[in-house]
């Protein structure tokens, strides 16, 4: 009983854990600037890589796997953060901005009486 109960809530957080790292993917090929992007791929590495290292610590069981998987998930979950910030100051040193994408489009109210189907396209776009 016990078995399928573990073996059930592992390959949920297995299938949790991919869902992640394929949506940081996709946040990777999809957000504008460097830093959105950045942030897209550490969070969601981080959680990611804890959700799939559990499900593979749940199926270990009591062995040595399960105290080496252990370790890589205490490398990861403290060296995952680390790296994005030292990524993300080296860059705001390095004196790469923000895209001003803010500046691009105009206010959906003001565009709103002009054209009523951009307004409703760029006040759903503000909320993405």
């Amino acid at each position: 009983m016990i078995e399928s109960v573990l073996v059930v809530v592992s390959g949920l957080a297995l299938a949790l854990g991919c869902f992640f790292m394929v949506s940081g993917a996709v946040g990777l090929l999809r957000f504008p600037d460097f830093y959105t992007r950045m942030h897209a791929a550490g969070i969601t590495d981080t959680l990611a890589t804890f959700l799939i290292v559990g499900g593979l610590m749940l199926i270990a069981g009591w062995s040595l796997a399960l105290f080496k998987l252990g370790l890589i998930l205490l490398f990861i979950f403290f060296t995952s953060p680390t790296a994005s910030h030292a990524l993300a100051k080296s860059a705001q040193h390095s004196e790469l901005r923000l895209a001003e994408s803010r500046a691009q489009y105009p206010e959906p109210a003001a565009v709103a009486a002009v054209e009523p189907e951009i307004a409703v396209a760029a006040d759903t776009a503000d909320r993405i």
